[in-house]
């Protein structure tokens, strides 16, 4: 069972010449492995994975809850049954009742999930009528599958437009106006802006070095909707086609780790933390 010890030991960045293994199994991507739990079906969920059929008894269950957050965005709950969490394991073979989950808006996909919490900022809604929807997956990114049917869970919020306060059933309150948080190229000590364009990346994907501690900005637009993932701190951050989207980590492992896009598989930089 694959571990991220592989590269986070301090040292594990030295003498490494080509792609490093940050997040899968040797031999595996994001494509389905081999395994043998279930039935794996020809047909694929609304994004392209395919389902993995499991009996009704015993199998994964999920449900959602969106609290609004008293400063930004929501609160969102997975309330999970017959299943559990396995960030260090994700690309592996699938297992009974693991894995990890993704989180759509209106069908499109904002995250993946590693854990029964997550923090929805109020800037990747836009201002109206939602649903939320958390589909649970093995480590071989199959659907876990009942009956045919993906197993999910959803929530309906409402945002307000941007600038009015509250968000889905919360009333505006009557405060002052804060002022403006700053940026997040303003929190970040380092920033790295990079470009996908007709599947190449600019400028061509090299190494940053980081001193453990210090904060990162990156600063990706991409032609196509996509995902930015960076392994071994499992962040993710939707990529919306043709604008610039921002994800900000605190690099506080050592080690040298891949920024990649999940749909079209490019790596974009390295971060090399020591």
């Amino acid at each position: 069972m694959l571990t991220l010890v592989l590269l986070l030991v301090g040292g594990a960045a030295t003498g490494c010449g080509g792609r490093p293994t940050t997040h899968h199994k040797p031999g595996t991507g994001h494509e389905q492995a081999t395994g043998s739990v279930g039935t794996l079906l020809e047909a694929q969920d609304p994004t392209g994975h395919r389902l993995r059929e499991v009996p009704a008894e015993g199998a994964p269950q999920v449900q959602l809850a969106a609290r609004p957050d008293s400063e930004d965005g929501w609160n969102l709950q997975l309330t999970v049954k017959n299943f559990r969490f396995t960030p260090d394991s994700t690309g592996g073979a699938a297992l009974p009742g693991a894995g990890h989950a993704h989180l759509e808006l209106d069908g499109r996909k904002l995250a993946r999930l590693y854990g029964p919490w997550f923090h929805l900022p109020a800037a990747q809604v836009p201002e109206g009528a939602h649903t939320l929807t958390v589909r649970l997956y093995a480590d071989d990114h199959t659907a876990w599958t009942v009956a045919g049917k993906p197993v999910e869970g959803t929530a309906q919020l409402t945002a307000a437009a941007p600038g009015q306060a509250g968000h889905g059933h919360t009333p505006p309150s009557a405060q002052p106006s804060p002022s403006l948080p700053p940026s997040p190229q303003a929190q970040a000590d380092r920033t790295v802006t990079l470009a996908v364009r007709d599947g190449k990346v600019s400028p061509a994907p090299g190494r940053t070095e980081l001193r453990r501690g210090e904060r990162i900005a990156l600063r990706v637009t991409s032609d196509r909707s996509d995902t930015l993932h960076v392994h071994g701190y499992d962040k993710e951050l939707a990529l919306p086609a043709g604008q610039e989207a921002t994800l900000v980590l605190t690099a506080d492992r050592s080690g040298l780790f891949e920024v990649e896009t999940h749909e079209s598989r490019l790596v974009l930089t390295q971060l090399l933390v020591r």
